[in-house]
């Protein structure tokens, strides 16, 4: 007895048509639950190491462009392009693996590529024409902004959310360590000798500030996963197989 496979060779439900990723969307963690999953851990580890990937992949896509392209009125730069699809090739098969791992969307590879005939120039001709090695460098040099706005953005709200939520815990150490009744949020003298000064002291102001906290907390999962969301689709747009 046999069984139809869950997935089709081209990465989509045989029956439903739809990617694997989509269907664990119904188990994604709730709102309140988010914080603490590992699905959202998994999503922030994806932005934060995409930085460095992001900026070597758009590093070689430029210098081996540039290249390429300078060497282009003689033969030398075919070559130097030809090796700029196949770099594009090898980040588009990192980027699906770390979607895979990180994000759960399973992106079918595309075909690799075949010469048409033997020999150096049969392949350097038939990576010219890669038109998903061609989508691989677009997908490196568009999405390298995107990586250092998601970057900022996700350690930005992460650490700001739980330092301020947390703020009951430490609100003691500047009355004991610093000349500040509390956190100070402004202290200034204008041009007429008016001064005005604010700190964190009051139950009701600590409550205030940890509550804004759990809010960011709370907030920042929705915000990384609509971020990862723009990754998936130029994956699945650009790095997926035709």
């Amino acid at each position: 007895m046999t069984t139809a496979p869950l997935y089709s060779t081209t990465g989509l439900h045989p029956a439903t048509g739809r990617h694997p990723a989509d269907a664990p969307a119904a188990r994604r963690p709730g709102f309140f639950r988010a914080p603490f999953s590992g699905t959202t851990y998994r999503e922030v580890g994806y932005v934060l190491t995409g930085l460095p990937i992001a900026i070597a992949a758009f590093t070689v896509a430029v210098t081996l462009f540039s290249a390429g392209l300078g060497l282009a009125v003689t033969a030398l730069g075919l070559p130097v392009l030809a090796l700029l699809l196949s770099a594009a090739r090898g980040f588009g098969a990192l980027e699906r693996y770390r979607a895979r791992t990180l994000l759960g969307a399973d992106i079918a590879a595309p075909a690799p590529v075949r010469p048409a005939r033997a020999g150096f120039w049969g392949a350097v001709t038939a990576r010219l024409a890669d038109g998903a090695g061609w989508r691989g460098v677009l997908h490196q040099v568009v999405m390298f902004p995107w990586a250092v706005l998601s970057f900022a953005l996700t350690v930005t709200f992460l650490v700001t959310g739980w330092v301020v939520a947390l703020y009951p815990l430490y609100h003691w150490v500047f009355a004991r360590y610093t000349d500040w009744p509390g956190y100070r949020v402004f202290d200034f003298t204008t041009d007429a000798g008016r001064h005005h000064e604010y700190y964190i002291t009051s139950p009701a102001q600590i409550a205030g500030v940890s509550a804004i906290g759990i809010v960011l907390v709370l907030l920042t999962p929705l915000m990384i996963r609509g971020l990862t969301g723009v990754n998936r689709l130029a994956a699945r747009g650009l790095l997926g197989g035709r």
